[in-house]
């Protein structure tokens, strides 16, 4: 029986499981690592099997994809590591330029709905490598950034920049819980190897149980190994922010973004929230 192949997007935002794989939960697996572009991709390349993938992906090929039940990236509120950092207030954007992070697709989607339905404005967007150290090319009004470039960013904020977190924005726009990832497998590899997709589900819920467990092993690990982050930092960013339980409230936000997102011409329908066959 060969092993599962299974993605792994290696943010801060997912430590207790990434502590895990490497304290043996990840044995039977074959593990790829990378950033949610390209295991998105992967995914859909049929490349993986599994992979935690940004939630829009799930909306714009639902046909292919099947999700893993009670396990997603998520938060009520502020998210710390998806920032919009402006040279100008966030009511003054307009048309003007923002430069966009290439690591991501959920979060484009999310700054897009934002802006336009909160503050009317429909900027040019154009996608870019960005650093926290220079979060705002001199060309552009503002920059989207993700993962840990926008945690160090929230921590270490410059002068001259107005900063916005897009969980605190999503909440104050629609009251909703916000989903920015899911973990999903190829509907053929459900169908076709359940034994091997039961493996998975159970390895990775049980990881993320596992490294909750054993938090302060977890985060003393990544700050032995050079993380840029107090304990106490990640020790909020990790539970209190950062969620991983996807419960009915999470999948009603993520309905909602999902709707919001056809309404702007970013998805062409409203998927249906097809759950895996596995015993949990």
């Amino acid at each position: 029986m060969s092993c599962p192949r299974v993605g792994h997007i290696h943010f801060l935002n997912v430590l207790p499981l990434t502590w895990s794989y490497a304290h043996g939960a990840d044995r039977g697996l074959s593990i790829t690592r990378g950033v949610p572009a390209v295991l998105n991709n992967d995914i859909l390349t049929h490349r993986l099997d599994v992979s935690n993938v940004s939630s829009i992906i799930h909306a714009r090929d639902s046909e292919e994809l099947v999700i893993l039940p009670d396990v997603c990236i998520s938060t009520d509120g502020d998210v710390q590591s998806i920032l919009l950092v402006s040279r100008k207030p966030i009511h003054s954007l307009q048309n003007d330029k923002i430069i966009l992070t290439a690591k991501s697709a959920t979060s484009h989607c999310l700054l897009k709905i934002i802006l336009r339905a909160a503050y009317g404005a429909i900027p040019q967007y154009y996608v870019r490598h960005i650093t926290p150290e220079d979060p705002v090319p001199d060309d552009a009004s503002a920059s989207l950034l993700i993962g840990d470039d926008a945690l160090w960013l929230y921590h270490h904020r410059q002068p001259g920049f107005f900063y916005y977190d897009l969980g605190r924005e999503w909440k104050q726009l629609t009251g909703k819980k916000m989903v920015y990832a899911l973990w999903v497998a190829n509907q053929n590899f459900a169908r076709q190897q359940p034994e091997l997709l039961q493996l998975v589900y159970d390895r990775i819920h049980r990881a993320f149980r596992l490294g909750l467990e054993h938090k302060k092993e977890v985060i003393d690990s990544a700050i032995a190994a050079g993380s840029p982050f107090t304990y106490d930092q990640l020790d909020h960013y990790l539970g209190k922010v950062i969620r991983w339980d996807l419960t009915e409230e999470y999948l009603d936000g993520l309905h909602t973004f999902y709707e919001l997102a056809h309404q702007m011409n970013l998805i062409e329908h409203v998927p249906m929230l097809r759950m895996a066959n596995v015993r949990r």
